[in-house]
């Protein structure tokens, strides 16, 4: 009998890449027979849950079963056409991008390019993005993306703070057109640093020096277009920073913002072929001056050379500043958007300058002429200048609503947030798949409610000065860049995608060990449903009656881990890590709030924590007091117990991050809880370890109050080469009514510390990928998948302890999931850097682990539960040919500077070059790894001098004036 789909094993067998004869013999290897046994061994007896039972989470299943059920929540979702704007459009990505990124794990699976010389693909794709973005906005600065265009805005009010310095500058004029989820962002955003919000028309207000920030929003959340110049001009004249957020259609046609005096423009690129998704992920962009080019959030993708001499790609200048400056840490922004990011720089590619402004056009036009027919069917239009979006306000408005509904259309309700019986007027804002039978269909909805017959024109004779009328319009040729003009059919696009990717290592070659980044398996049944239009294709303020199959998904989703953590509830909202620390230490700072304990800005935290912990709490108007380690790597008590003494009065939280980022559980967490609450703080836990608790232990049963989940972590959303990313929050009972609200939804607590993303439920297209993965695994599943990262890790470490000591270990010798080498001792001896080795790697075909973080001098190695035991020997295999090759070093055999560690990675051009005077073998440079010939990863460039990218900044393609000529 053929066996079923159907009837295969469940999916954890599938996830999981140590089977049970691998996991009998990497047990022996530690002493153990029984994989509970172990886990008892590593995770603190009073912490550790000896069974997994749940209410909520059944069993694991298949694939296809899951595939099934997640269709039937799905079809619950109604697709009608919306056209409600205010960010969020319809656009259509093109089949070739679609196919060869989206859904391709070379580009999806990848990591954050810090290791620049094996990911010179996404690189040169973020630098596309950069250009294009530089391109529109008329900008010499822009960073590879920020998580959505809401939060960009409250970067760009935090850096306009930080440059202007002036202490009583604390007002930010606000647009009054700025869309409502932008000003909610901001509010949020503002409260904690003192900032002083106020709304106003920018077109004829007064600004005075106590103003250090201005933005304006084009077109506003009307459709209104209008010069800027002015406006910018009078907020120069105080000092003050004004920033724009554009339309990137609109832009097309626009002068760039940059031209009319703007210091900052900021923006969504979802126009540009990415689906709306009830909200997310999106890129947003952020350019600005040069002036400012250090205090750019995020990440920023600059051009230098290699050790040959050849132009490559690396992050440049703030790359992980948080690690570095901490509290006084510019943003806490540490990831992008790149995946999306790297779909709008293509859908730029696959148009071209002149596909875009023929996009542009069109949707100018269909809204001058669906404006006209509204004028002639005598509807009370304001004579404004729009690009895509028209406003009524009328007496029909009900009506037309309704009627628009029956036809299968969204409109925004006006005022927004009132019920279709309440509505006194309606927006629609028309997009890329609008179309001349779209125009029609609308123009009958409106003279059908005035009793008229619409009658289709013979003749539509527009041109764009007719439709941008009163508007300063680009006047200079845009995008001369040759990228942008040599792939115009599709055989040329997918060979250029397939030559960026082939530069790029991703899990589809190997495995990535990097400590607390948890790259594993991200299954392709995961990934399926997020292309599904039932979840591609919704609006954010699409009707509740049309997106309750997002409704049930994100119930269901808050609930499972809820239970998975030991909270009362969670928010979705959060889009990426960072946010999900700043929302919840923002929880914690409005529970404080509410109980009169306004003094209470105390937040301690370890001096492991990652970076971005301090800056957060920062962000969040806490004060920062470290807290030192011991030597065993754990938070030391001592310290601790006197930090909370002397500080007990205004201690808020205590944040920290379980197991530690030194990778060991730390025996004594509920004492930590205790003696935090005690004093009457709340304790805040970093899940970005999280991969080591999920069905063992739970957070908010050991006495955290509140644990940020990184799902693209722990819960197999992919990191995309640097986002998206989800970070959602999970609380205890008295916290529930702080959690993040939003002006579209009805979402989080009845005493809401505000919207901290754009939309409702953050990157809610992609909460079907962690759906997945729980309901595949199911609670066994998801203990086993734990457990297996703890034996892995634990498996690596006993093979490597000879020839890298281990920093530190628990109680009964283990580690966690992760495990930190100290090279520290080789440095001394030989002069060979964490940096040499972890380039090394690459031509033994590895990306390197996490270097020099929490401890510098050493790497973090995570192996996660995904890798076959084979794959865990081949890095074993490697790191020990590579201490060898060290002790070649130490013994003289080899040259202290002109060896094969500090001369690599060995490029393929490097190793056939006709000259080779290197004191060892083309063989032992490419092919270290006995069978590796049959399957070699080149690296793209040699090793990259840093320190030039800086120095010689240059963060966007070189103008081809001479290719535009021709």
């Amino acid at each position: 009998m053929i066996r079923q789909f159907s009837d295969c094993e469940e999916f954890c067998d599938r996830h999981i890449g140590i089977d049970a004869c691998a996991q009998e013999s990497m047990l022996a290897a530690l002493g153990f027979t029984d994989l509970e046994d172990f886990v008892a061994s590593v995770i603190p007896n009073q912490i550790l849950n000896q069974n997994s039972s749940s209410n909520l989470l059944s069993k694991g299943s298949n694939e296809l079963q899951a595939l099934e059920q997640l269709n039937e929540i799905a079809r619950k979702n109604i697709v009608n056409r919306s056209l409600i704007g205010l960010g969020y459009f319809g656009t259509l990505m093109p089949p070739a991008i679609k196919r060869n990124i989206l859904e391709n794990p070379a580009w999806y699976s990848s990591y954050t390019p810090y290791q620049a010389e094996i990911s010179q693909g996404r690189l040169e794709a973020l630098f596309n993005f950069q250009t294009l973005i530089s391109e529109l906005t008329g900008l010499p600065i822009s960073n590879a993306s920020l998580l959505d265009e809401a939060t960009a805005a409250a970067e760009a009010m935090s850096l306009s703070l930080l440059v202007h310095k002036a202490s009583h500058a604390r007002k930010f004029f606000v647009d009054q057109a700025v869309f409502p989820q932008t000003i909610e962002v901001l509010r949020t955003r503002a409260e904690p640093l003192n900032i002083v919000l106020e709304q106003i028309d920018p077109r004829n207000c007064e600004i005075d020096e106590k103003v250090f920030g201005l933005l304006i929003q084009l077109p506003g959340s009307d459709g209104r277009l209008w010069d800027p110049s002015l406006a910018i001009e009078k907020a120069h004249r105080v000092g003050a920073l004004a920033t724009v957020a554009i339309d990137p259609l609109a832009q097309v046609l626009l002068k760039p913002v940059g031209e009319l005096g703007a210091d900052i423009a900021i923006g969504s690129s979802q126009r540009f072929g990415v689906p709306m998704g009830f909200g997310g992920p999106h890129a947003a962009f952020f350019a600005t001056k040069e002036t400012f080019k250090r205090q750019v959030p995020g990440r920023l993708v600059g051009q230098s050379v290699d050790q040959d001499g050849q132009i490559a790609l690396r992050l440049a200048l703030q790359t992980r500043e948080q690690h570095i400056r901490r509290d006084k840490a510019t943003s806490n922004i540490c990831t992008a958007q790149v995946l999306l990011a790297i779909i709008a720089s293509f859908y730029a590619i696959y148009h071209g300058p002149e596909g875009l402004e023929a996009i542009a056009k069109r949707i100018a036009c269909f809204r001058k002429r669906l404006e006209d027919v509204l004028r002639i069917l005598g509807y009370p239009l304001e004579p404004i200048s729009g690009f895509d979006t028209i406003s009524v306000n009328c007496e029909e408005a009900t009506e037309i609503h309704k009627l628009a509904a029956l036809k299968g259309f969204n409109f925004r309700i006006l005022p927004l947030g009132a019920s279709i019986e309440k509505a006194t007027g309606f927006a629609i804002s028309l997009d890329e798949l609008s179309n001349e039978e779209e125009i029609n269909s609308l123009s009958e909805i409106f003279a059908k409610v005035k009793g008229e017959v619409y009658k289709t024109p013979s003749t539509c004779d527009l041109n764009i000065e007719d439709c941008l009328s009163e508007l300063p319009l680009r006047q200079t040729p845009w995008l001369n860049q040759k990228v942008f003009h040599s792939f115009r059919s599709e055989t040329e696009l997918i060979r250029y995608i397939q030559l960026l990717a082939s530069k790029d290592f991703s899990l589809v070659h190997g495995m990535i060990p990097l400590g607390s980044c948890t790259m594993k398996l991200n299954a392709t049944a995961e990934l399926i449903p997020v292309s599904w239009k039932e979840f591609s294709s919704i609006h954010p303020l699409a009707p509740i009656e049309q997106s309750q199959g997002y409704e049930q998904l994100i119930k269901e989703l808050e609930s499972w881990l809820s239970e998975l953590t030991g909270f009362n509830g969670a928010s979705l909202q959060p889009n990426a890590g960072s946010q999900g620390e700043y929302a919840g230490l923002l929880v914690i700072r409005e529970w404080h709030k509410s109980r009169g304990h306004q003094n209470r800005n105390v937040c301690l935290i370890p001096t492991s924590a990652h970076g971005t912990n301090p800056a957060s709490a920062v962000m969040s108007g806490f004060r920062v007091v470290s807290i030192i380690c011991d030597e065993q790597g754990n938070i030391d008590l001592r310290d601790l117990v006197q930090k909370v003494e002397v500080h007990s009065s205004e201690l808020a939280a205590l944040m920290i991050t379980y197991p530690s980022t030194h990778g060991v559980f730390e025996p004594k967490i509920r004492e930590i809880c205790e003696l935090v609450h005690d004093h009457g703080g709340q304790v805040y836990l970093d899940g970005a370890n999280l991969n080591a608790q999920v069905g063992l232990c739970k957070p908010g049963e050991y006495g955290a109050d509140v644990c940020h989940l990184n799902l693209h972590k722990t819960f197999c959303i992919p990191h995309g080469g640097g986002g998206p990313g989800v970070g959602p929050i999970a609380v205890a009972k008295h916290l529930l009514p702080y959690l993040p609200g939003h002006p579209f939804r009805k979402c989080g607590g009845v005493n809401s510390i505000g919207a901290v993303s754009a939309a409702p439920f953050g990157s809610a297209s992609i909460l079907p990928i962690s759906w997945m993965y729980i309901r595949m695994m199911g609670l066994n599943g998801l203990r086993k998948a734990s457990s297996v990262a703890i034996l892995s890790a634990n498996y690596l470490a006993s093979r490597l302890d000879p020839y890298y000591p281990i920093l530190f270990r628990g109680p009964n010798g283990n580690v966690a999931h992760e495990c930190i080498l100290d090279l520290r001792p080789i440095k001394t001896k030989t002069g060979i850097e964490v940096d040499d080795i972890a380039k090394r790697l690459m031509d033994y075909g590895f990306h390197a682990p996490t270097v020099s973080w929490p401890v510098a001098g050493t790497l973090m190695v995570e192996p996660t539960e995904s890798e076959s035991l084979a794959e865990l020997d081949r890095f074993c295999d490697a790191m020990i040919s590579i201490r060898k090759e060290i002790e070649a070093i130490e013994s003289g055999d080899s040259d202290l500077n002109n060896n094969v560690l500090r001369l690599s990675p060995h490029t393929l051009q490097t190793v056939t070059s006709e000259d080779w005077d290197r004191p060892y073998s083309r063989q032992q440079a490419a092919f270290p790894l006995k069978g590796q010939i049959k399957n070699k990863f080149w690296p793209a460039v040699s090793r990259i001098d840093n320190a030039f990218g800086d120095r010689n900044l240059v963060c966007s393609c070189p103008s081809m004036e001479d290719f535009a000529e021709n």
